[in-house]
């Protein structure tokens, strides 16, 4: 049971986080290929041509491009939301949703997906915004936190799960390069590493920290907050220790 109840807590703070972070990024999105054109979203010469142009050759969506299949998802987003007044009004007006009304209805996977068919140089300029490396990166931390969310949502267990959807550590210091990142705790420092930016006074982590101290001890070791993917000393590490104060 107490196992269970932390799990719980788990899920939520990273739903806390991610959504926080989905939008972020959205807003990030649409104002940069806002500036290119209202409806940038729908406009294939705006994105890279791997997934503009580029035709599937396999799987149920072949001989389409993913931006292709991106827009069948989208219209159905716009379908479920039809009755939203601003949906109502940017269809009856003009036949579709500007970038700035259309991520209203998007959720993690519709927006991981199009962030990652951008063009290089867009993608840079987000990633910059967050201390990251290239456009590549992001990308791959978006799609890592797409499956978190979607354990979480989904109620599954969270703590000691095996990550399918990984992305790798940076290799910036030995704190990034000691994390397997089949764990979850790697993508825990992901949120952590985007909120800092996002929302430098919240005190998510220091929630985080004091979760993870309240692990409950198993004595016949059949569970440990290892397996959560934690390393030695995290809690010295500047990612986190800078923010261990109380709210």
């Amino acid at each position: 049971m107490k196992l269970y109840v932390f799990d719980k807590k788990l899920r939520l703070l990273a739903l806390d986080a991610l959504e926080r972070i989905e939008l972020a990024v959205r807003v990030d999105v649409a104002h940069l290929l806002g500036k290119y054109d209202p409806y940038a979203h729908e406009n294939p010469d705006l994105f890279h041509g791997n997934f503009a142009k580029k035709l599937l050759t396999h799987g149920p969506h072949r001989r389409k491009t993913r931006h292709a299949v991106w827009l069948e998802s989208h219209r159905k987003l716009i379908r479920r939301a039809r009755r939203e007044p601003f949906v109502e009004h940017n269809i009856s007006k003009y036949g579709k949703l500007p970038i700035w009304a259309a991520i209203e209805i998007w959720d993690f996977g519709t927006l991981s997906r199009l962030f990652a068919g951008m063009k290089y140089s867009d993608k840079e300029i987000i990633a910059k915004k967050y201390g990251l490396p290239n456009g590549k990166v992001l990308q791959n931390w978006l799609r890592s936190l797409n499956f978190i969310r979607n354990v979480a949502a989904h109620h599954s267990r969270l703590w000691n799960i095996n990550v399918l959807e990984t992305a790798p550590a940076p290799n910036s210091d030995h704190y990034w390069r000691s994390i397997i990142n089949t764990r979850p705790f790697l993508y825990y420092c992901f949120m952590q590493s985007m909120m800092k930016i996002i929302c430098p006074s919240s005190g998510w982590a220091t929630r985080f920290i004091n979760l993870v101290d309240e692990f409950p001890f198993i004595s016949a070791r059949t569970a440990s907050i290892e397996d959560f993917g934690v390393i030695d000393n995290w809690k010295s590490w500047s990612l986190w220790k800078e923010t261990m104060r109380q709210f």
